[in-house]
């Protein structure tokens, strides 16, 4: 997003965290709600376009989704979308793509409440490689003839009881309302988020064998001293990895398998 619409984002984001900081306000519930109105807004083009349109007052729009929605969702979540209509917006889209990002927000915000966050964030990295290593679940999820019930139900199946419930909505969604995204790049940028969620980084750690409790644990402090964060690890293991770790950062890469080093050499050989 730019210009209007990031100061947007980030005033919905001040907001949702001051309503969910309030022990009176079912994060979950706000999370399923702005969902619905994501959903809503998703489909409704011309209604997108007047919540957006510049020549119109931010009052008069805030009104107008009093009456639309405002019955139909609890007042935390009325008020959050008030002043999400009373905001400017560069393109109309962006203030659906606002709605889904505080959607998720609340929910992980309900996981952090209940102390699972660090399990969701978990939860999410393990089903990005299962849904990576596995072309028969990819296909089934992302099936355009397939209705959102049976990939609720396939969803269900597989993380009910095995994951926590913020982990199921949250890649259930993913599933049935993708908007444009794929499978894989929607549930890294729900890991992202939820590691955004405790102010920390994400280093994505691949190494031939499991590390230990103490290599995680040096490790993971020698990255946050490294980059000035907190440093979440996800922790992954590929026996093609001969020798050593290879940790990514964003899109910075520290290599140091004994595989990448043996291929520079032999490139160096070469030349």
């Amino acid at each position: 997003m730019n210009g209007a619409s990031r100061e947007a984002l980030a005033a919905a984001r001040e907001r949702l965290d001051a309503l969910t900081d309030s022990t009176s306000v079912d994060a979950a519930q706000l999370a399923d709600e702005l969902a619905a109105v994501t959903a809503l807004l998703d489909r409704e083009a011309g209604l997108r376009r007047v919540l957006t349109d510049p020549a119109q007052p931010g009052e008069a729009k805030a009104q107008l989704v009093q009456r639309l929605i405002g019955g139909q969702v609890s007042g935390p979540t009325a008020d959050l979308l008030s002043g999400l209509a009373r905001s400017r917006w560069s393109q109309s889209r962006d203030l659906v793509d606002a709605l889904e990002e505080l959607a998720d927000t609340a929910d992980l915000t309900a996981a952090e409440k209940t102390g699972t966050l660090d399990d969701v964030e978990d939860e999410l990295f393990r089903f990005g490689r299962i849904v990576s290593s596995s072309t028969e679940l990819r296909a089934a999820l992302t099936d355009r003839a397939a209705g959102t019930s049976a990939k609720t139900e396939l969803l269900h199946r597989l993380l009910g009881g095995r994951a926590k419930p913020a982990t199921e909505r949250l890649v259930t969604r993913l599933a049935t309302a993708p908007r444009g995204r794929s499978l894989e790049a929607g549930l890294e940028s729900l890991s992202k988020l939820a590691a955004e969620r405790r102010n920390r980084m994400v280093a994505v750690v691949t190494s031939a064998v499991p590390l230990s409790d103490g290599q995680r644990q040096r490790l993971g402090a020698a990255l946050t001293k490294l980059y000035g964060r907190r440093m979440h690890l996800n922790l992954d293991v590929d026996p093609e990895v001969v020798g050593g770790i290879r940790v990514q950062v964003g899109d910075e890469v520290i290599n140091g398998s004994l595989a990448d080093r043996l291929d520079e050499a032999a490139r160096r050989m070469a030349s």
